[in-house]
């Protein structure tokens, strides 16, 4: 079988279209990524999920972002809500123990549900530190405010997402948490020298660069380039690769945000070029994954032994019983609500 094209992309609806599966047969991305547009129930997703792995004709990873609190695509009545970063660190800055556990057990229950529907990787855990005035897009998706404590329970949270066969996503390398723009938006610049960044934003990263995937910040670090990482071989290798130490698979944040300039097939070309593995691009119009399908290339070298080993991070399960575990998970979080 033919290597899969770099790149993840998104899809329009709750079923796949005839016109969709015909085109992930040809184009072969390495991924598919689900939004709430996707998702209606558990049956409905499981042969959507289903469906795909059958139009591509092999065991595709198909992310979706379910970090909790705001950014949960998988919602109620058909699963639970999921708390924010912040009320993990809230448990956490009272009793480490507890708080370990209850983000271990909330990935662990997130995986369970995943897996379930056949979703094996999730955008998750959020590893950027928020910054006294920064852009509100990050705040309490955050594991708190503690470089420390972000480090320790994002070990915890990528542990209960590995144990349930769910590969985690970091995001946002190098760190987004002091961008005072929204990169949905605009594009954020940010201003911290080096050492500044060393010692805060980017030692999160820096302490789990085993991770097996991460996802860049569309962002622009003065003291290094003009460009935003994504884009930037500079930023990519001098503060990612080398500073930072990650050489897990790279992906691109989507490439719709209006951070980026340029139509997608060039996007994609510039993501892949600076050094991205894979491009990201979420929208779900065919027309779209077309553009950026035109941009990528076939994946090979390094960039495919990355990919495997992202692949290879869904394989194995650990035993699991839900009802124990969703009780002691209650009792952990009701410290928040008291």
């Amino acid at each position: 079988m033919a290597a899969p094209l770099s790149c993840i992309l998104g899809l329009s609806d709750t079923r796949l279209k005839k016109s969709e599966s015909l085109f992930l047969r040809d184009a072969n991305p390495w991924g598919v990524i689900l939004f709430k547009r996707n998702v209606e129930n558990p049956d409905q997703l499981r042969k959507l999920t289903g469906d795909i792995r059958d139009a591509m004709g092999r065991n595709t990873l198909i992310f979706v972002d379910q970090e909790g609190g705001r950014v949960q695509r998988l919602r109620a009545p058909h699963w639970r809500a999921y708390p924010s970063g912040d009320d993990y660190a809230t448990i956490y800055r009272a009793d480490r123990r507890k708080g370990l556990r209850a983000c271990y057990l909330g990935h662990r229950l997130i995986a369970d549900d995943l897996r379930a529907v056949g979703i094996t990787s999730d955008c998750a855990p959020v590893l950027d530190l928020p910054q006294p005035g920064s852009d509100p897009i990050i705040s309490d998706r955050a594991l708190g405010n503690c470089v420390e404590h972000i480090i320790d329970m994002a070990h915890a949270a990528m542990s209960g997402l590995m144990s349930g066969g769910v590969a985690p996503v970091v995001k946002h390398i190098p760190g987004h948490g002091r961008a005072t723009v929204d990169s949905h938006k605009a594009l954020p610049k940010i201003d911290a020298d080096r050492a500044t960044l060393e010692a805060s934003d980017f030692l999160p990263f820096r302490r789990l660069n085993d991770a097996p995937m991460a996802m860049t910040a569309h962002a622009v670090y003065s003291h290094n380039s003009r460009s935003a990482v994504t884009i930037s071989k500079r930023s990519l290798t001098e503060l990612i690769r080398e500073g930072i130490g990650f050489d897990g698979l790279l992906m691109s944040d989507d490439l719709d945000m209006k951070a980026l300039k340029g139509d997608l097939t060039l996007k994609t070309q510039r993501a892949l070029n600076a050094g991205c593995d894979i491009a990201l691009q979420c929208s779900g119009a065919l027309a779209d994954g077309v553009n950026v399908a035109k941009g990528a290339m076939t994946l090979s070298g390094r960039a495919l032994m990355r990919a495997t080993i992202a692949d290879n991070c869904a394989d194995v399960v650990t035993e699991f019983d839900r009802a124990p575990a969703e009780a002691e998970f209650d009792t952990l979080m009701s410290a928040v609500a008291t």
